[in-house]
């Protein structure tokens, strides 16, 4: 057999030797380690040592062993249309590869360069061994996880036998498929395999980061997502990862950075084996300890390390970015083993589409949702990808986890959900390129969900995907953006639910007119206050325990309140940055504080809690002061340690001016001073005092937001909440409308900015015009009801202007 013999520094080239214009002659993978090498270590990023055996290695291991023509002929039988004999041709292929042999002076280069990375840190290193096909990492083609990679591969002849499995892996059935959907030509693409310094990850922790948000391609968030011990679990979706949700502005400001933090259930920890003979794996997937599935696998000071580097490798690449990292467990450093383009979103035109279920259904299973949408179907349960033929078209795919192997199967599908993975899962990262809906990470979904019934899956809620019994009644609506024109007057948005900020902030918008932290109280934090202050004095063993269970890894109980308030604050107040993101702290009445886990024994009875004990007279009250310092704690972990100051402050439901100052000086008590570090703070003009007291309230407050629902109710003593008399409640009415158009007016006296949150201007474009006649600055909507309140809102400035217009025309 005739033997190509080429120069060896063509074969085999060190990562410092190369950077990311050889991605011809080393693959997208290598490219960028040896990019990063050169001009990014010297800025403090740790990157393991390693080389790449190039795409010539790989021709001359075909052409020494005349694979072309053998190669071309399972590939030219391949049916391209249905894909029947894929496994066939893959099979076919992929056995030429490995029953070749290896060029004499291939073999030896590679082992001259093992030698050398050896010199440099004990004999027989570890390392890992992954694919780089000289195609990859384009920005419309990201070849992730179609190739083999090995890792805790170490001896020369070990390493010899993971490269030849690389160059073979090629010829993966899924790699087959991939280029065929993709308009590659299998003859023109080579494999390229890095070989790189093992970092101990699996005695530490490793996982993936994305440069966006990788639901909504949100810009200014890092996502870091990871477990313990090797990566492999969290790249190929195995465990349902810790997440940390890193704001860019504060990390570029030197503010704390990390907006929220999931605890992951990481209930599997790859490891390295005990290797007793050379066929045996050489890593292993243990139970992870119970102790440590509670620990996180980070420290604050390690995200933000990260994150920096993350910020780095994106300015330098100019682009999103799809990142390895892993921390070694012995010396406790953390490195970056890759990185890639985020392929997902580059070149998509934003489409947004609205979904509505329409109807409740019975829960069968919750997970983590990827793509904001709903889809019904019938489940179709899979264990393994040879079973792909019972999938039909549009079914739903339900297993336990996927990997690169169920690509062709997962475009069949309709939705996929999986037991096992999180948000940088591989199911998550098909779903969002397939443009598919998908519900991962649902734990037991292969055990809840019976195959062939009919289920609705929906990824509506933000971050949370259910899976529902039967088909539900849903709506579909296509939003246009490209049209729409803000209007003069500031249209802002009612927002609570912080899972849906970063979706949300790409719809029109100038900011959060109203953030109500009822919802975030109710949902997640669930217990009263004053229960977390009083904990160990509570009476009510039952809520005693309840809060235990909930505050497992909080020893301070009034730290769990604080940080689960501050991280949905930011995270609204991230999506929507610079833009003023007003919060209205707490509005309770005295019967739904009760219903809060140990509320009952701080809240009294009301026969009217409608108006009662609510709003600001709670905050300087002895009843309740300390829950008030709680709110206030987290609203200044929002703006002074975050840096997130585009938050401002609402009292509601502020009856006298009296207590307005007092309110105010308890805020300032409690370290919320006005004016400081541009602090500003309003006050809802919901009560007819309000109004009939503008001038006075202005002088203690920065603006006004007038509560349109109170305002009405209590001009014309209508308890809204009655049956009987909720029929008379109008906005409409004269009296109604006299009192909204005195508020404004007296605010515009005053030189205060006024706002109104409501649903009226968008329901009646008559409403709307009133508002802007009187020259409201800004209207608050539901997100459901902003384009059809801004469409009202520039009907009326039009019709103003045309008013103004034949007005000047006249005189």
């Amino acid at each position: 057999m005739d033997t190509i013999n080429l120069p060896a520094i063509s074969l085999v080239k060190n990562f410092n030797e190369i950077g990311i214009m050889d991605v011809a002659s080393v693959g997208g993978k290598n490219a960028s380690l040896g990019e990063m090498i050169q001009h990014l270590s010297p800025k403090g990023i740790k990157i393991p040592e390693g080389f790449a055996i190039t795409a010539s290695s790989f021709w001359e291991f075909i052409d020494a062993n005349n694979l072309r023509e053998k190669l071309a002929t399972p590939l030219a039988s391949l049916d391209k249309i249905n894909f029947s004999n894929l496994r066939d041709t893959g099979s076919q292929a992929r056995g030429l590869v490995l029953n070749a042999k290896f060029p004499e002076d291939l073999k030896e280069a590679i082992r001259e360069e093992y030698e050398n990375l050896c010199l440099h840190t004990v004999k027989n290193i570890s390392v890992a061994v992954r694919s780089s096909a000289t195609a990859e990492d384009l920005p419309t083609a990201s070849f992730a996880g179609q190739h083999n990679s090995y890792l805790n591969i170490s001896g020369i002849e070990n390493l010899l036998t993971a490269v030849q499995q690389c160059f073979a892996s090629l010829f993966n059935d899924r790699a087959i498929k991939y280029r065929e959907d993709k308009g590659f030509d299998h003859q023109s693409i080579a494999l390229s395999v890095g070989v790189q310094r093992m970092v101990r990850a699996d005695i530490g922790s490793a996982g993936v980061a994305f440069t966006n948000e990788p639901e909504s391609g949100f810009q200014n968030i890092i996502l870091i997502t990871g477990s313990w011990g090797l990566g492999e679990n969290v790249v190929q979706g195995a465990v349902n990862p810790d997440e940390f949700y890193v704001f860019k502005p504060s990390l570029r400001n030197n503010k704390y950075p990390i907006i929220q933090k999931k605890l992951g259930s990481k209930s599997k920890t790859m490891i390295y084996a005990n290797q007793k003979s050379e066929t045996e794996s050489f890593i292993e997937n243990i139970d992870t300890p119970e102790e440590k599935k509670w620990q996180w696998i980070l420290n604050d000071e390690e995200v933000k390390q990260i994150a920096e580097w993350c910020l780095l490798i994106e300015e330098h690449y100019q682009q999103v970015m799809d990142i390895e990292w892993a921390k070694d467990g012995i010396t406790n450093e953390l490195f970056i083993l890759q990185a890639r383009p985020e392929t997902i979103h580059i070149g998509k035109q934003k489409v947004f589409k609205e979904y509505t279920l329409n109807e409740k259904g019975k829960i069968i299973v919750e997970g983590a949702g990827i793509g904001s949408r709903i889809t019904t179907g019938v489940a179709r349960i899979l264990l393994s990808p040879s079973e792909s033929d019972k999938l039909q078209s549009g079914e739903i795919l339900v297993t336990t986890i996927t990997n690169p192997d169920w690509d062709p199967i997962m475009k069949r599908a309709s939705a996929i959900v999986t037991d096992k993975g999180g948000r940088t899962s591989h199911a998550a990262i098909v779903a969002r390129e397939l443009g598919a809906v998908a519900v991962v990470g649902s734990m037991n979904g292969t055990q809840k969900i019976k195959d062939g019934e009919v289920i609705t899956v929906s990824t509506i809620g933000g971050k949370d995907g259910i899976v529902y019994e039967g088909k539900l009644n849903w709506e579909e609506q296509i939003i246009d953006f490209s049209n729409i024109k803000i209007p003069n007057t500031q249209v802002m948005m009612i927002l609570g639910d912080p899972e849906k900020a970063f979706h949300l902030s790409f719809y029109p918008n100038s900011g959060i007119g109203l953030m109500r932290l009822e919802f975030i109280i109710n949902s997640a934090i669930q217990i009263h206050p004053m229960a977390l202050v009083k904990f160990n004095s509570l009476k009510d063993a039952n809520a005693k325990k309840k809060i235990e269970e909930l505050t497992l890894y909080y020893p301070d109980k009034e730290k769990y309140f604080i940080d689960k308030l501050a991280s949905a604050v930011a995270t609204i107040a991230a999506a929507f940055h610079p833009k003023d993101v007003i919060v209205r702290m707490s509005d309770f009445k005295t019967n739904e504080y009760a219903n809060l886990i140990g509320g009952k024994e701080f809240e009294p009875h009301e026969e009217n809690p409608m108006l009662g004990f609510r709003g600001a007279s709670r905050y300087y009250s002895d009843y309740y002061r300390e829950g008030f310092r709680l709110e206030c704690e987290a609203m200044k972990q929002v703006r002074n340690v975050m840096g997130l100051t585009n938050v401002k402050l609402m009292i509601p439901f502020c009856r006298t001016v009296e207590e307005g100052k007092k309110v105010i000086a308890q805020m300032e008590q409690f370290g919320l001073k006005r004016g400081e570090n541009g602090l500003e703070i309003y006050v809802m003009a919901e009560i007819p005092s309000n109004v009939i007291c503008a001038d006075e309230f202005a002088k203690i407050f920065d603006g006004f937001s007038i509560g349109s629902n109170d305002l009405t109710q209590l001009t014309l003593g209508i308890d809204r909440d009655s049956a009987l008399v909720s029929n008379l409640f109008d906005e409409k009415n004269e009296a109604a409308k006299t009192i909204i158009a005195m508020m404004i007016n007296r605010a515009k006296n005053a030189k205060s900015k006024i706002g109104l949150c409501g649903q009226a201007p968008s329901d009646f474009p008559e409403f709307a015009q009133f508002l802007v006649e009187h020259g409201i600055d800004s209207i608050s909507f539901n997100p459901d009801a902003l384009i059809k309140g801004i469409e009202n809102i520039q009907t009326a400035e039009e019709k103003i202007k045309q008013h103004h217009i034949t007005g000047f025309q006249k005189h």
